[in-house]
C-alpha cells in the first residue's frame, strides 16, 4: 500500500470521536421530523395561505417524480410519493376550516388524512374533482413557476391530465402557487430555529477537525485527501451532505484567482506550509441543510500565526458579512440588497463579490437570490423576489485583498448561514472570525 495513503488513513481512523452524541438516533429523528411537519401544517400553512389569497392547494406527483414542495410534506417513513400521490389543501379563515386531504389509498402520516372513496370514485381524478367541487374554492393553486425550481414541480402530463379533468367552471381559478410555495419552503418555524444552531455548530467542528494537524500532514495530505475526509466524515457522524465538498489552496506562487476554477478542484495539490486553505461543505440534518466555507492557514517553520495581510485579507471578509446583512430589510429584493451592499462596499474599497442565498430544506432553497457570482448586477426573476421574516440564508460572498509578499491578490470566500426575523439578521451558530491556524498554537509550549 502506498505509505502516504497509509498515512492518512491512519489520521481519518482516530478522528471519528467526539460527535456521535450530538447525532440523534434515525428513529428520533424521524419522530421529532414528522412533529415538525404536524406544528407547520397546523399553524404555518394557514396563515401562508391567508397571506397568498389562495384557499385551496392541489399538490400532484406521482413515485420518483416528487414535486421538490411535496417531499418537504411527506412523513419520515415516506422515502417517495407512492404511485400517484394528490395532496390537497384548503383553507377558509370564515369558516374556521383548515383541512389537509389526500386524494390516495391511505393516510399520509397522520396529519394528511386519505379521502378517496374507491367504491364511489373507482378513477382518482374523479376523486379530486369531487372533492374540489364539494368545496368550490375561489382560487385552486398549482404549483408552476418561471422564477423558482422549487414551485414548478407539476410535470406536463400531471397537468394535462388535470386540466382536462377539472369542469369547466373551476378553470378561470386556477393560479400559480408560486408565492404559496416558497413561502412554505423559506420560512423556518420556532422549533426548528432551536435546531439550526446545532447543524451549523456540527458543521463549524467538522472543519475544524478537518482544518487541523489531527488530518492534515504538511508535505503529505493533498486536497483531494482532505476532501474526501470531509466527505466520509459526515457520512460517519450518520449525516449526509448535499453537495459533494471542495478544498482550495492559494499560495504565494504566480497562479491567480479565476472564479470559475476555484471550485473544480481538478489538482489534487499536497499541502505545504504557507498554504490558505479554503473549504466548502454542507451538511443535511432533520430536512435542514448547511453550507459553510472558512479559511486555514498552514503555518511556517518559526511562525505562531498567519501574516498581517492576511489577517486584513480575513478581516475585509468579515466587514463584507456585515455590509450585506445590513441591508436585509422586510420586503426588500434581493437585487435591491444586493444592489445597496455593493455599492457600500465600493466606497468602503472593498473589492467585492456576493452571491448569496436562502437556506432551508434545499441548500440552494427558495426566496430571494441575492447575487451569483457572475451576475453581480441583478439576477432577473428570483432576484426580484422580496425578503420575508423568518428565512434563512447562506452569506456567501468574497472579497479581493493585495498581498505585498506574495506579488498579487487573494480571496477571501466566506460562508455562513444566517436568519432573517423581526429583530432583525443573526448568523445561526456564529461565524468565523479569524483563521485556523494548523498546527493550532498553545499556550502552554513556548519556544
Amino acid at each position: 500500500m502506498n505509505k502516504r495513503w497509509t498515512v492518512f488513513c491512519f489520521l481519518i481512523a482516530i478522528s471519528w470521536q467526539g460527535f456521535s452524541q450530538q447525532i440523534l438516533a434515525l428513529r428520533d429523528q424521524a419522530k421529532l421530523t414528522d412533529e415538525i411537519l404536524n406544528e407547520r401544517f397546523t399553524n404555518l400553512l394557514p396563515k401562508l395561505m391567508e397571506r397568498e389569497n389562495i384557499d385551496m392547494w392541489v399538490i400532484i406527483s406521482r413515485e420518483y417524480n416528487e414535486d421538490p414542495i411535496l417531499k418537504t410534506m411527506l412523513p419520515a417513513e415516506w422515502l417517495s410519493a407512492r404511485r400517484r400521490t394528490i395532496l390537497v389543501f384548503y383553507h377558509d379563515p370564515k369558516k374556521q376550516i383548515n383541512e389537509q386531504l389526500a386524494i390516495a389509498r391511505y393516510n399520509v402520516g397522520n396529519q394528511i388524512k386519505a379521502s378517496w372513496d374507491m367504491k364511489k370514485f373507482p378513477d382518482q381524478w374523479d376523486a379530486l374533482i369531487d372533492l374540489i367541487s364539494k368545496r368550490n374554492p375561489n382560487k385552486i393553486g398549482l404549483n408552476y413557476s418561471t422564477d423558482f425550481a422549487h414551485a414548478d414541480g407539476l410535470t406536463f402530463t400531471e397537468q394535462k391530465i388535470f386540466l382536462q379533468k377539472l369542469p369547466t367552471q373551476f378553470q378561470s381559478r386556477i393560479v400559480s402557487a408560486e408565492k404559496l410555495g416558497i413561502g412554505w419552503l423559506e420560512t423556518r418555524t420556532e422549533r426548528e430555529m432551536q435546531l439550526y444552531p446545532q447543524l451549523v455548530q456540527i458543521t463549524h467542528q467538522i472543519i475544524a477537525e478537518g482544518f487541523s494537524e489531527k488530518t492534515i500532514m504538511p508535505g503529505v495530505t493533498t486536497t483531494d485527501d482532505l476532501v474526501w475526509w470531509f466527505r466520509q466524515k459526515i457520512r460517519n457522524l450518520g449525516l449526509d451532505t448535499w453537495f459533494h465538498p471542495s478544498v482550495e489552496i492559494q499560495r504565494n506562487d504566480e497562479t491567480s484567482f479565476d472564479h470559475l476554477s476555484a471550485f473544480t478542484n481538478k489538482d489534487k495539490e499536497i499541502i505545504q506550509p504557507g498554504d490558505l486553505l479554503h473549504v466548502d461543505i454542507g451538511i443535511s440534518y432533520l430536512r435542514l441543510n448547511t453550507d459553510v466555507q472558512e479559511h486555514a492557514y498552514m503555518l511556517l517553520p518559526g511562525e505562531t500565526n498567519a501574516p498581517l495581510a492576511l489577517q486584513k485579507a480575513f478581516a475585509n471578509g468579515n466587514r463584507l458579512q456585515d455590509i450585506l446583512t445590513s441591508k436585509f430589510a422586510l420586503n426588500k429584493t434581493g437585487n435591491e440588497i444586493l444592489s445597496s451592499a455593493l455599492a457600500q462596499a465600493k466606497e468602503e474599497g472593498i473589492i467585492a463579490s456576493i452571491y448569496t442565498h436562502p437556506i432551508g430544506y434545499h441548500g440552494h432553497a427558495a426566496g430571494p437570490t441575492i447575487g451569483m457570482w457572475d451576475q453581480q448586477n441583478g439576477v432577473p426573476g428570483s432576484g426580484d423576489f422580496p425578503m420575508h421574516l423568518n428565512t434563512a440564508y447562506s452569506i456567501e460572498l468574497n472579497a479581493a485583498t493585495d498581498i505585498p509578499e506574495w506579488k498579487k491578490s487573494i480571496r477571501i470566500m466566506l460562508e455562513e448561514d444566517g436568519f432573517y426575523s423581526e429583530k432583525g439578521f443573526r448568523f445561526i451558530g456564529g461565524r468565523q472570525k479569524e483563521l485556523l491556524l494548523v498546527p493550532r498554537q498553545s499556550n502552554t509550549i513556548g519556544n
